[in-house]
């Protein structure tokens, strides 16, 4: 199966793709800051390449609870260094977490691939981005809601989607874990994934560090949270999520790929 990226066809399916994290912010809950450095951003990307990444999300606004928006103009300032030289430096596809239609449009010229639009709605305009430039966009159900809610919003989604002429190759959806639900709907989702996976989509899992890790792992500290978000992406996998988004590549892949191996073994 194939997931249309602009310029980047990424196959998945076969096994579990992974997204490495990089944030280019000050004030992200698991790392800000220790990126915010364009330099250091764009060495921290390539490490997590070495590391294993298939996949490379920037994001230059924290979305932690209680964050502070900034500008489409400011997310601009602080990715442009960034993007621009990993795109010379790496072929892994690049993705953009905003939900700014400008941001998103600005982005692809610069070498991205991927939009990765946490804001839960079909916005016109960036759907229009998406469209006109064959980029791939990663749809995020965002607020409070169950199995059915999510797999509701992934239908309506995806039907929407096509009346605004954007390919389903394109599309990838996500179950907003954190975003407005609380811990048990999280807990719910992580561990119900096949039902409500859309057949023909590839299905992404964001836990890494969050609050449901560390409520029912026993763990206050977001960076030492990494241990808990392997059991959550070996349920994951179990239930059939194709990508896997994480701050602690090298650590945590073998987790995912060691789950993907018992499920195939099983089937």
């Amino acid at each position: 199966m194939i997931w249309k990226c602009t310029d980047k066809i990424i196959e998945y399916g076969k096994k579990p793709l992974i997204m490495g994290i990089v944030n280019v912010t000050p004030d992200s809950f698991s790392d800000g800051g220790e990126h915010f450095n364009p330099q250091d951003a764009v060495d921290y990307a390539l490490q997590l390449v070495r590391d294993g990444a298939d996949i490379l999300d920037f994001g230059a606004q924290s979305t932690r609870p209680g964050y502070t928006q900034i500008s489409p103009i400011e997310e601009m300032d602080r990715l442009e260094p960034v993007i621009s030289k990993v795109r010379a430096l790496t072929d892994v596809p690049i993705s953009i977490d905003t939900f700014y239609p400008v941001v998103a449009l600005n982005t692809i010229e610069w070498g991205a691939n991927i939009i990765n639009d946490v804001s839960g709605v079909i916005n016109e305009k960036m759907a229009d981005v998406v469209r006109d430039n064959g980029a791939g966009w990663i749809i995020m159900h965002n607020g409070a809601g169950g199995v059915n809610e999510v797999r509701d919003f992934f239908i309506s989604s995806a039907k929407r989607c096509e009346e605004l002429g954007i390919d389903k190759s394109q599309l990838c959806f996500d179950m907003g874990i954190g975003f407005g639900k609380d811990r048990k709907q999280d807990l719910s989702l992580i561990s119900s994934v096949s039902d409500y996976k859309l057949p023909g989509y590839p299905l992404l899992l964001g836990t890494s560090r969050k609050r449901v890790i560390g409520e029912y792992g026993g763990e206050s500290e977001p960076k030492n949270r990494d241990y808990g978000n392997v059991s959550a992406d070996t349920v994951a996998v179990l239930g059939g999520a194709d990508i896997i988004r994480m701050h602690n590549v090298k650590a945590e892949k073998q987790g995912v790929y060691f789950a993907y191996a018992v499920k195939n073994a099983r089937e």
